[in-house]
């Protein structure tokens, strides 16, 4: 029968159409509503509400593999630093995290005429995991007496005041790991600070419990999350253009379901009758 035909496509078509769709939703400009989710308006109320000089700590917990969904989150959320006058405290457990976490932080200063050192530090690397964590809670200069450019984090201005992981008014973690139950375990609930989290998609669904919980205070999921950022802060950059192709393939694999369905069903209601 006619309609049996749609059941057999070839799935190079399919895949042709989604090619042609993603590279079409690239070039032609277009907006998209991005409404704010509940876990990032979490983040983002917190950090709107903290009075300017307050210290916010940021932890670069991934690599270049996870960086398409969190840098952008980075980037986000260092300009609403800065847009409020918060001194950021960066490091990383990564070892390949350096290099994208200095380039967000120098480049995102640069745009606020933020001075390094005065309004932002960045540690570096340093192995450790949940024993550096308990090292910066007890004492952050012994934990890092250096800071990434070899400076002796004592004489830092934007970190007088700060002895430990106690004077911390904000974490806030981007990871692509376990990094996150680990601050939560050695640091937060020891330290009482408060905390949110930033995360690939796929680890979304594991970081719920901890906002329900309310160990975390909000949390940005995947690059959905890093859009949602970018519109609150209106700095629309790398994560709302990505919506786009991602947003588009959904709605075509969405019209292939539901037509694969409706054949289907006719193509059987079809065998009955002429049965």
């Amino acid at each position: 029968m006619a309609v049996e035909k749609y059941l057999r496509i070839d799935r190079r078509i399919i895949f042709a159409i989604i090619t042609v769709a993603v590279i079409a939703s690239l070039i032609v400009k277009f907006e998209l509503p991005i409404p704010a989710s509940e876990p990032v308006q979490g983040i983002y109320e917190k950090i709107d509400s903290l009075p300017q000089g307050s210290r916010v700590m940021i932890s670069f917990d991934y690599d270049p593999s996870s960086k398409e969904e969190l840098q952008p989150m980075a980037i986000a959320f260092l300009h609403h630093c800065f847009s409020k006058d918060l001194k950021v405290i960066g490091m990383t457990h990564y070892t390949g995290a350096p290099g994208l976490a200095d380039l967000a932080m120098n480049s995102v200063a640069k745009q606020y005429q933020k001075t390094y050192g005065e309004d932002y530090v960045f540690l570096g690397y340093k192995p450790g995991g949940a024993s550096l964590i308990i090292n910066m809670g007890e004492n952050l200069y012994t934990a890092f007496p250096k800071d990434f450019y070899g400076k002796d984090t004592a004489t830092l201005p934007a970190l007088q005041g700060v002895d430990s992981l106690r004077q911390i008014n904000y974490l806030f973690d981007l990871a692509a790991g376990t990094m996150i139950e680990t601050w939560l375990v050695y640091g937060k609930e020891k330290y009482k600070f408060e905390m949110g989290a930033g995360c690939t998609a796929v680890m979304g669904p594991d970081m719920y419990p901890f906002l329900q919980s309310k160990q975390l205070n909000g949390l940005l999921g995947g690059l959905k999350g890093a859009a949602e950022y970018e519109a609150l802060v209106n700095k629309k950059a790398n994560a709302v253009s990505g919506m786009r192709p991602q947003s588009v393939v959904h709605v075509i694999i969405i019209i292939f379901v539901i037509f694969g369905n409706v054949v289907f069903f006719i193509s059987k209601r079809s065998g009955v009758r002429n049965a």
